[in-house]
């Protein structure tokens, strides 16, 4: 599963919606601060306002795997209001048949900017 967790980072660094879509089930949940989106209409939107508006990047750290799920420390460098800012991450992810069923995403600080 931490191949799958690489793809979907390598994925969201090149802001390949496309292949970073294709990672998850299509019933997939992801939560992050306050923010809770199911399915991949809602994942795309998530993603596609992040891309685009962020521009974030995602740097692997450590990874621990248990069965069909994995534990992630990772680095977050994201533009907002015209500022880069750094953070470090935790993702809790489940995995589906090798896709990301579930994740959550804790952001040291305050998960919601500005």
């Amino acid at each position: 599963m931490s191949e799958a967790l690489r793809r979907h980072v390598a994925a969201f660094n090149d802001r390949d919606l496309d292949a970073l879509l294709a990672g998850f089930t299509e019933d997939a949940a992801w939560v992050t601060g306050t923010t809770v989106v199911r399915g991949i209409v809602e994942l795309t939107t998530l993603f596609a306002d992040a891309m685009t508006q962020l521009l974030p990047t995602l740097t692997i750290q450590h990874v621990l795997t248990d069965g069909d799920r994995v534990a992630a420390q990772l680095t977050e460098t994201l533009t907002h209001d015209g500022e880069e800012h750094t953070f470090a991450i935790a993702g809790f992810y489940r995995f589906r048949d090798g896709h990301i069923a579930s994740a959550k995403i804790y952001r040291e600080g305050s998960a919601e900017l500005g």
